[in-house]
This record gives structure tokens, C-alpha cells and sequence, in this order.
């Protein structure tokens, strides 16, 4: 690889850590040796073709260009911390990731039981999803935790939702919402 390559795949991987939080290589790798995938069932459950799952990996890319993609590996970010903790089973989390596999975007769980409660309400997850969703179409992470910096002696508490939802994890920003509630 050449200099202006080196050049250019360090920016991307740059534009990654401030988009996803990381970059997606890393990302990847991580939700691959959680879940106990490889990188074509990766590619198969996100619905991206293997050569552009293994372009953003190396960094040849840096943006993923379809929201639904960007919602499913929030969705497996989030079903990866469940195997973790054992509130999920590997064979859970096989028929999860089929479904996350149908999404075409929207409601990304929607046969799991999280996307709303019995009586119809939107559970904490979907509406932690949804404002962390909005608060990500205005803004990139690296921008919004940088906002969060600017508030923070001023106003620490938005300053802290900033970075919960705009740039943290789900789990969190649900034991968040979860802490703040009246």
C-alpha cells in the first residue's frame, strides 16, 4: 500500500471512530468473535455483499450508505452484549439473527418481544433506539460528544445525555433512561 492509500484509509477508519464510534473493522471483528460468525454470515445478516463488508473492514470504505444496515449492527451490537451477559442464548441468538436478518429498516426486533409491550406501548429499548437514532441522523459521534464537552461545565446533565445517546451504547443509554424516569 502505498502512501496516499495509507493516507486515505487512515482518514476512513477516522471518519469511522466519529461515525460508529469505532472503526468498523473493529466493530466487526468484535460482533464476528461474540456471535461466533464469519465475515460471510456477517455480511449475509447485515445484507451487505462480502466485498464491501471486507472494503469497510480494511478501511477501503468508510461510510455505510444504507440506514437499514446501520440499524442492523446496532441491532447485533445489542444482541452480542445479551450473549454476554447470558440473557440470550446461542440458539436465541441464531433465530435473532435471522430476524434482524428480514429487517428492511424501521423497527429493527420487531418478532422479539422488545419492540413493545403487551399492550401495544413502545418498550424503553425502542424509544432509547429511536432518540438515539434521531440524535445520530443530525450528527456524527465525534461531533456530538464534542458538543457534549463544550455543555459540560455549564450543563453536565445534557452534556451527559449527549454522550449516553448520541454516541453510546444502547444497554447504556437504556440504564439511563431507565435511572431517569419518574
Amino acid at each position: 500500500m502505498d502512501a496516499v492509500q495509507q493516507e486515505a484509509t487512515a482518514r476512513a477508519r477516522e471518519l469511522q471512530r466519529s461515525w460508529y464510534g469505532e472503526p468498523l473493522g473493529a466493530l466487526f471483528r468484535r460482533l464476528i468473535d461474540d456471535l461466533g460468525l464469519n465475515q460471510a454470515r456477517l455480511a449475509a445478516v447485515l445484507g451487505l455483499s462480502a466485498p464491501m463488508l471486507s472494503q469497510l473492514m480494511s478501511g477501503q470504505r468508510a461510510k455505510i450508505g444504507n440506514p437499514a444496515v446501520v440499524q442492523r449492527v446496532q441491532a447485533l451490537q445489542d444482541l452480542a452484549g445479551q450473549v454476554a451477559d447470558g440473557s440470550v442464548s446461542a440458539a436465541e441468538a441464531t433465530d435473532r439473527m435471522d430476524e434482524i436478518k428480514r429487517t428492511q429498516g424501521g423497527s429493527v426486533l420487531i418478532n422479539s418481544g422488545q419492540t413493545t409491550t403487551g399492550s401495544g406501548a413502545p418498550t424503553v429499548k425502542r424509544v432509547v433506539r429511536e432518540i438515539q437514532s434521531l440524535l445520530r441522523s443530525v450528527s456524527a459521534a465525534g461531533d456530538i460528544i464534542d458538543a457534549a464537552d463544550t455543555l459540560a461545565t455549564s450543563h453536565p446533565e445534557l452534556a451527559e445525555f449527549l454522550r449516553v445517546y448520541g454516541a453510546g451504547r444502547t444497554s447504556d443509554a437504556v440504564a439511563h433512561y431507565e435511572a431517569h424516569q419518574n
